[in-house]
Order: C-alpha cells, then sequence, then structure tokens
C-alpha cells in the first residue's frame, strides 16, 4: 500500500521518503517541487494532491514546518513580535496542516488500522514551556496540536481503527532547526530521526489517537 509524505523534499521528509522505500514501500511524495504539487498556502493544490493519492490510504505523514527564514526569525521578546511573521508561522504550521487533515483524513482506510501523523515540536506544549519566547512558533504548534486532538475525536466516529497523532521528530540537523541546536544537545541526523519517527509509528494503537508524543513514543503533556 503506498504511504503518502507530505513535505518530502525537505530534510526529515526526504529521509522519511527514503526509509520507507527501503522497506519496499511505495511513497507518494508531496511538496511545493513535486508531481503533483502540494502547496500548504493553496488548497486547491491539496485537494488536487489528495484526489491523486485516492482511498484507502493506511499512512500519510505530514512532514512540513516553519520556523525561520530570510525574513523571519524566532522571536526573543515581546518587543519582536510582528503580525507578519505570526500569520505567515500559522499559515504554514496550523492552518496548512489542518487543510491537510481535512482533505487526506477522509481518504484514510475504514477497516483496517490506518496512521496520520503530523510533525508537531515539544516548544508547543503550554504546560512543557519554561524558558519562553519563540512566540509565534510556540503558538503555531500549540494550535496545531488541538487541531490535531480535534480531528482525532471527529476521526474515531467513523474510522474506529485509525489513529491520528502529532509527533516530536527532537532536534535534527535539518534546515528548519539546525542552526538553533545548543551545544551539548542531542541532534539527530534526518536519517537517524526518520528511523526512530517510523518506529513510533509502527506502535501506535487506535488508544493513543489524538496524543502529543517524542519519537521515543513518550507522550508530551499539551
Amino acid at each position: 500500500m503506498t504511504a503518502v509524505v507530505i513535505g518530502a523534499t525537505g530534510g526529515i521528509g526526504a529521509a522519511l521518503s527514503d526509509a520507507l522505500e527501503r522497506r519496499g514501500r511505495p511513497v507518494l511524495r508531496l511538496g511545493r517541487s513535486t508531481e503533483p504539487r502540494l502547496d500548504l498556502l493553496d488548497e486547491a493544490s491539496i485537494a488536487a494532491a489528495a484526489a491523486r493519492a485516492g482511498p484507502g490510504l493506511t499512512l500519510v505523514i505530514d512532514a512540513t514546518g516553519f520556523l525561520h527564514d530570510e525574513r523571519y526569525r524566532p522571536e526573543k521578546a515581546l518587543r519582536q513580535l510582528d503580525p507578519a511573521h505570526m500569520a505567515h508561522s500559522f499559515a504554514v504550521n496550523a492552518t496548512g496542516p489542518a487543510l491537510l487533515m481535512k482533505h487526506f483524513l477522509p481518504l484514510l482506510a475504514r477497516e483496517e488500522r490506518a496512521v496520520f501523523a503530523t510533525l508537531s515540536a515539544r516548544v508547543g506544549s503550554i504546560a512543557d514551556n519554561r524558558l519562553g519566547g519563540w512566540y509565534s512558533y510556540r503558538a503555531a504548534k500549540a494550535a496545531l496540536n488541538q487541531i490535531t486532538r480535534t480531528a482525532a475525536i471527529e476521526l474515531a466516529r467513523t474510522h474506529r481503527n485509525a489513529v491520528c497523532v502529532a509527533l516530536h521528530p527532537g532536534t535534527v540537523d535539518t534546515g528548519l532547526s539546525g542552526p538553533f541546536a545548543r551545544s551539548g544537545l542531542n541532534v539527530q541526523a534526518p536519517a537517524e530521526a526518520a528511523g526512530r519517527l517510523l518506529s513510533v509509528i509502527d506502535a501506535l494503537r487506535p488508544a493513543q489517537t489524538g496524543l502529543l508524543l517524542d519519537h521515543r513514543g513518550e507522550e508530551i503533556p499539551f
């Protein structure tokens, strides 16, 4: 059965796709530069990509995310808040994944175990926030966690064997998080992170739907 990886041209997404293919599983790789093209800021492209994927899916992984670019950097203080930065962070980290759920969750298989996993972040946990800062990213990932939980509740009404979860991959040596890795922090290579995430996905049970889990499979409080 074909797996779908969204954000497959990014560091973690590419590593996840490669790992799945090494297992012998076909992968539909989706992103802004793939065919079909999928852009989180363009719902029509999401709908078209979902139509290409078709029904009966057993694994969909959303490996998208935005932390910084040449315009925006994570805020260290309230005085650095910028409404355009915050809006873009929410568009990519919360609204985009919500639209993925809108179009892909109905395509999950009904009679067998199926998983939709979206990459979130520990910093999106309100309970775990002890350092402050990173307002836009934290808030957008917190929103994603809530969206995931809410979608999981709705999904369970029609897909009793499905799992919809948010996963924290840890710090990975990619363009997204690599520049912000602190000295001494356990930074994973993309292939290592992909292996850990797939191990967590392999072990998921329907009772865990709606949770935020880290790359060891341990629950993170919202």
